[in-house]
């Protein structure tokens, strides 16, 4: 498991996400208000632990665990499938069709260089489907694995597609997710980008798992959207310490070492609000 399955985002200025939007039009074709999930929502204000670093034993207390999509779900918990939907692990780069992948002026890969990993070009109709036809594949194996909800990671990599596609076509692509995790009785949760939060019901995105909120003190992004169905992951204790501040007994909130490692390896890093 390569730490690449660690995600912390950096959220752009509002400026720079509209900009982005402007450079794809929501078509008229594309899916909007997803049904409503069938398989609950992570209970509110729940212990948890975010394990897509490799999956270990809950600690004492924790009912709600987020693993790896090639993980197994912890037994008796509700479990989250960690599925890294808008971009390509370094690893799985020869899976993609090559016209998949979002391309520059010169023809070259646009890559994440935070992360090394290729943008998938969800810029069109007709390859939004083609992607979703792989990702929703993954998502299959999420529920016949055992899990009861998903969360679909990058899906803020428009700020990163250098104007290529924007926020239309983000929406666009995680509805298709959505629809398709709620017909496999699956809840769906939000990853990260804030700026898109306001059309969680568009898009049929039922809770949001969000990295840093804490940090960057936009938990209230979320929450005003989400209410308390907002599971919050921090990788700093400034970052416990502010989500924590008048949300300990709302919301799920954990930190984690960026790396997400196993229980029991050097740099392993759990806390929660008791322990502030």
């Amino acid at each position: 498991m390569s730490i690449e399955r660690a995600r912390s985002r950096r959220f752009l200025t509002a400026v720079a996400a509209l900009a982005a939007a402007l450079t794809t039009p929501f078509l008229a074709s594309s899916p909007v208000g997803a049904s409503a999930a069938a398989a609950p929502l992570p209970p509110a204000h729940a212990g948890f632990d975010y394990q897509i670093g490799g999956g270990y034993p809950p600690p004492a207390g924790v009912s709600v665990v987020s693993r790896d999509r090639e993980d197994s779900p912890a037994a008796g918990l509700y479990n989250i499938c960690y599925v890294n939907a808008f971009q390509v692990q370094p690893d799985e780069l020869d899976e993609w069709a090559p016209d998949l992948l979002l391309r520059d002026a010169n023809g070259d890969v646009i890559i994440d260089e935070e992360w090394d990993e290729a943008i998938l070009d969800i810029g069109t109709p007709a390859k939004r489907d083609r992607i979703a036809d792989k990702v929703n594949g993954w998502i299959d194996g999420c529920a016949s694995g055992g899990f009861q909800a998903v969360e679909p990671d990058n899906y803020d990599s428009y700020e990163r597609s250098r104007g290529r596609f924007g926020t239309s076509a983000a929406r666009a692509f995680i509805t298709l997710l959505s629809r398709h995790a709620h017909d496999k009785g699956l809840a769906i949760g939000q990853k990260n980008t804030a700026d898109l939060a306001e059309f969680r019901d568009d898009t049929g995105l039922d809770f949001a798992v969000v990295e840093e909120c804490g940090q960057y003190e936009e938990c209230d992004a979320f929450t005003e959207y989400f209410g308390d169905n907002v599971i919050v992951i921090e990788y700093t204790s400034k970052g416990l310490a502010t989500a924590c501040a008048g949300r300990r007994d709302r919301l799920s909130i954990v930190r984690r070492d960026i790396d997400v490692r196993p229980a029991g390896g050097d740099g392993h890093i759990r806390q929660t609000c008791s322990d502030l």
